[in-house]
């Protein structure tokens, strides 16, 4: 939302500049996303001052011009040539200075440069109206009268002051849905108000007179409910045309666009107080009534757009005795708003429900000044104030007469908010005590009334119009704003205490965390349904660890289960995307799985899992002219499951034998004994059940005890200035021992010196024996702080090796 620095000066007195005002209002919660200078008229007659025409003669080589010398103020007078018929000796004029640029009514903006004009020097332009922008005359140069206010002005004062020109600032507020209360500039300053602890100033209407009662109307609301207050008057005799210059720019201070004196005066206001209203032809009206009601499904109706829209019949509508003539509150009608012919008008001014504007205004896809701030509730308390406002305001731009009383429908007024508010929690919840008095004082400035005081708190009788103040805390946020949240010092019990309650492990954190290294690494998330075929479930009944949970009143045989493994979710949906010729697929889910136990008491407790599945078919990557496509093996997935793991930080596990039920082969990582991720080729029967042939690889996190062993903490080390050492050793063993257990051993024996250990082949052949195979394995050694020698060297290589030979019975191949 726009408001007018200027503008907001007509409310309360601001000697803050606008970037100084931003910061009140963003420390207050509105926070000031951009404050952008707007210039009375382009240029803002930069270079343009006043000047007093000492000589005039004609020009000796053209009737049409004369030769002129001119007072600025520089003490030098300034040659002129002008070609004005008015121009004389006497005048005071308005003299654009070398270096000015101007920007005329029409026409692109030009530059004022020293000339020669048939043979005579000129240092200026003496200007019009249409030359400097100030209007459309080109009849001749603008003469100030020597009698008024240009007489006390001395020569060279800027033009701008004499025509009070003043440069304005639209300031940029990104207003949240729950403070439509400041969605106008009075809004607006009423912040301003509490904070600054300065009086505002409200619009004078005791000018409203009522002129006759010739023209009256017959208002009728049958939906109370969704209009709780109707009010409007008549205005007869005026004339539409073009606003003034202050209306239009006032409307442009804040992004409208000006389009005639009545309509240019609903706008105003609604931006002024934060009241909607609009005005009917009062000619169009038929049978001299006004009923807002609800109209029939599908009536048709032309809005002003020129679009026709089909009405539902939850629609509040304006109409007359014939027909709809306004959507309420969000849009007027074709063939009721006011036109260039308009004598007389209804002006409307309402407070209506903001769930029906809501609704209506999504339904038919509509967004208005208007609706914005019904749907987000308007004051119930103004629409009779801005009524009167905006008829002073029509009466000046436009004339004519008020000839209706004020009708007011309002039989059930709204009540404002009671809410207890007790000291110890607005101490509480901002961490300090604020002295009794500035709470009260700061309550009152925004209009909240402190009644039932005592020592323990007193009872917030909050108006209708703060619609996201009606709890406790509410009004205890509505202090703090004002106070400022930079006055409330940080507390020991705020900085850590509080901080301390926070979980260390957030669950969403790393659910993004692992999204995102999985996506980098070509896979694909998944979201499938939970209710599976307990054909599924049966498949695998062996290695469950507790019974199905089942539908009372399933939607179909097929899907009567839950869950218990996410494994055939990620079958599913292989065969789907293979199906349609989708080859090479790499997929994560992130889901639940259920089951039931039974207790020792005989009743059933239900259980749910959160579960981290990885599935892979096809090719590592698509085939290209720079590769052939290679299928997935099962250490691509190890290597994704072990990614994974250092992400956790996880580092230290054990492994067996993944479970021959799921896989043909694969293993089954554990900490403390327990499995925390199972990886595979899954097996063909499983596969068949969701007619598959082709080979996949599957892993099955438990997600809950990744998140219990998760470790965020880092620690950053120095980069080591001294080199590493690689040694490499091709131990011969027998076929169970897994490379796992290689460096397992390797680290606890060395711990030091030791940075990383890898294997680089695997060779089973007759020469080993059927049993053995052979580890070529490289071993990084480092020290951080000296280079390593050969002795130190070759005495830890010797500690390994006798470590392989007495624990694994390994043979060192020399």
């Amino acid at each position: 939302m726009e408001v007018s620095y200027k503008w907001l000066q007509e409310f309360i007195d601001l000697s803050e500049s606008p970037e100084e005002v931003g910061k009140v209002l963003t420390s207050t919660g509105l926070e000031v996303e951009g404050i952008e200078k707007i210039e009375a008229i382009p240029g803002g007659l930069e270079g343009v001052v006043i000047g007093e025409v000492l000589t005039c003669t004609k020009h000796p080589d053209a009737d049409k011009l004369s030769l002129t010398t001119v007072d600025v103020g520089s003490g030098q007078p300034l040659s002129i040539v002008c070609g004005a018929p008015n121009v004389a000796a006497g005048q005071k004029v308005v003299v654009a200075l070398v270096g000015a640029t101007l920007h005329p009514t029409s026409g692109e903006p030009f530059q004022i440069k020293k000339a020669k004009i048939r043979g005579a020097a000129s240092e200026g332009m003496i200007c019009a109206e249409d030359e400097l922008g100030l209007g459309t005359s080109h009849a001749g140069i603008i003469v100030l009268d020597p009698n008024g206010p240009a007489a006390q002005l001395p020569n060279g004062t800027p033009a701008a002051r004499y025509f009070n020109l003043e440069d304005d600032y639209q300031i940029a507020i990104g207003l949240t849905p729950n403070r439509i209360d400041a969605a106008s500039h009075f809004g607006t300053a009423r912040d301003l108000k509490a904070a600054l602890k300065r009086p505002l100033r409200m619009p004078s209407v005791e000018a409203f007179v009522v002129n006759n009662t010739s023209f009256t109307l017959d208002v009728q609301v049958e939906d109370p409910k969704d209009c709780p207050r109707y009010t409007g008057l008549t205005i007869t005799g005026l004339t539409v045309g073009e606003s003034p210059a202050w209306l239009k720019q006032r409307l442009v201070s804040v992004g409208l666009k000006p389009i005639n004196n009545i309509v240019d005066v609903t706008n105003f206001v609604c931006y002024d107080l934060g009241q909607p209203l609009h005005a009917f032809d009062a000619d169009k009206i038929a049978g001299g009534k006004v009923i807002v009601k609800t109209v029939s499904e599908g009536t048709p109706f032309i809005t002003l757009d020129g679009i026709e829209r089909k009405l539902t019949a939850t629609d509040l509508m304006i109409c007359d005795a014939e027909k709809p003539m306004c959507i309420a509150g969000v849009f007027g009608g074709q063939n009721s708003g006011v036109s260039a012919q308009t004598t007389r008008i209804f002006l409307e001014s309402a407070y209506f429900s903001a769930t029906s504007v809501r609704k209506t205004a999504q339904h038919h896809g509509l967004k208005t000044d208007a609706s914005f701030r019904f749907e987000r509730g308007t004051d119930p308390n103004m629409p009779v104030f801005a009524l009167k406002r905006a008829a002073l305001l029509i009466q000046q731009v436009a004339g004519g007469e008020i000839s209706s009383g004020i009708t007011d429908l309002y039989p059930n007024p709204v009540e404002p908010f009671r809410v207890p508010v007790r000291y110890r929690n607005i101490d509480r919840l901002i961490g300090i005590q604020i002295d009794r008095a500035e709470i009260i004082r700061i309550l009152n400035d925004l209009d909240i009334q402190a009644e039932e005081q005592s020592s323990e708190g007193f009872l917030a009788i909050v108006p209708p119009y703060r619609v996201d103040v009606t709890r406790e805390a509410d009004v205890i946020e509505e202090i703090l704003r004002i106070y400022g949240l930079d006055n409330v010092p940080l507390s020991v019990t705020l900085a850590a205490d509080s901080l301390s309650e926070f979980p260390k492990t957030d669950p969403d954190q790393w659910q993004g965390r692992v999204g995102q290294l999985l996506a980098a690494n070509g896979f694909y998330e998944i979201l499938t349904l939970s209710l599976t075929r307990p054909a599924y479930n049966d498949a695998i009944r062996e290695t469950l660890v507790g019974d199905d949970v089942t539908l009372l009143n399933p939607l179909s045989e097929e899907l009567s289960v839950m869950r218990q493994t996410l494994l055939f979710s990620a079958l599913e949906t292989l065969t789907y995307n293979l199906n349609r010729r989708q080859k090479d697929l790499k997929f994560f889910e992130l889901g639940k799985i259920y089951h039931k136990v039974k207790l020792e008491d005989g009743s059933s407790k239900y259980v749910e899992q959160a579960r981290l599945s990885l599935s892979m078919v096809g090719n590592q990557e698509a085939e290209s002219w720079l590769q052939k496509g290679q299928a997935v093996a099962y250490h691509d997935l190890a290597t994704a499951v072990q990614r994974i793991l250092n992400l956790f930080r996880i580092k230290s596990f054990d492994t067996q034998p993944a479970d021959t039920q799921l896989f043909q082969y694969g293993l089954t990582f554990l900490v403390n004994k327990k499995p925390l991720v199972s990886l595979g080729l899954v097996q063909p029967r499983l596969t068949k059940l969701v007619d598959l042939k082709q080979p996949v690889f599957y892993a099955d996190f438990d997600w809950q005890m990744l998140l219990k062993l998760a470790n965020s903490k880092t620690r950053y080390e120095e980069v080591s200035r001294f080199p590493e050492v690689r040694r490499d050793l091709s131990l011969v063993l027998d076929k169970g021992i897994t490379f796992e257990q290689i460096s397992r051993l390797a680290r606890q024996t060395e711990r030091k010196l030791l940075r990383t250990i890898n294997v680089f082949d695997v060779y089973e052949g007759e020469n080993l024996g059927l049993e053995k195979k052979a580890y070529s394995v490289s071993f990084m050694l480092q020290d951080s702080t000296q280079t390593l020698t050969d002795v130190t060297i070759d005495k830890t290589m010797q500690r390994l090796m006798t470590a392989f030979e007495q624990e694994l019975g390994a043979v060192i191949r020399k």
